[in-house]
């Protein structure tokens, strides 16, 4: 079952839709800009949500592909995914930073910020400033609010180890468009 947004068949797995990613453009309501950095996450990964199965908190990332999953980090910021895979495999696609494009002033006064380096560097800021909720959890990426546009020119992806999680820490499943300035964290390289 294909599902094909912004050049990306979301029923892909999750690695290749988190590099795939890097260079889109995701608008919500109106606001956004370019993904500059994500992280994969998959059923049968120790640190993804859907390790053990499907619960009320998870069930978003169990499909359909090319919904989102919003899910509360430490019970304080919000974070946006994007599912992908069959329904019912659960797997995901996290948006950890974004380069702001569009609707800058009102990604600062959400945000309470000036420099746009800092609008949405990081998945919480990224919520922060597109205004993403839980009420978003479960829409189509293909409908209102969101807008996925694909890349507008090639991009060079690095891959490296996702950030903040303590089990698969060797995965090289972040992505990160070479030579950003708005990401998250700077890139740590996979060990040798």
């Amino acid at each position: 079952m294909k599902k094909i947004l912004a050049g990306i068949d979301f029923a892909d797995d999750s690695s290749s839709v988190a590099r795939q990613l890097i260079g889109v453009t995701v608008l919500v309501d109106g606001v956004g800009g370019r993904i500059v950095e994500t992280e994969a996450y998959d059923r049968l990964d120790p640190a993804s949500h859907t390790y053990g199965g499907m619960t009320p908190r998870n069930a978003a990332m169990f499909g359909p592909p090319a919904h989102a999953y919003v899910y509360r980090s430490y019970g304080i910021h919000w974070c946006l995914n994007f599912v992908c895979r069959e329904p019912g495999h659960g797997a995901g696609v996290l948006i950890r930073a974004i380069e702001p494009l569009e609707g800058l002033d009102i990604m600062r006064e959400r945000r309470g910020v000036d420099d746009a380096r800092l609008l949405c560097s990081g998945p919480g800021k990224v919520c922060q400033a597109l205004g993403v909720t839980h009420m978003h959890n479960r829409l189509a990426l293909d409908a209102p609010p969101f807008m996925l546009l694909p890349r507008e020119q090639e991009v060079t992806v690095q891959a490296g180890l996702r950030i903040g999680i303590s089990k698969a820490v060797d995965t090289p499943w972040r992505f990160v468009l070479a030579g950003s300035r708005y990401l998250s964290k700077p890139m740590r390289a996979p060990a040798a």
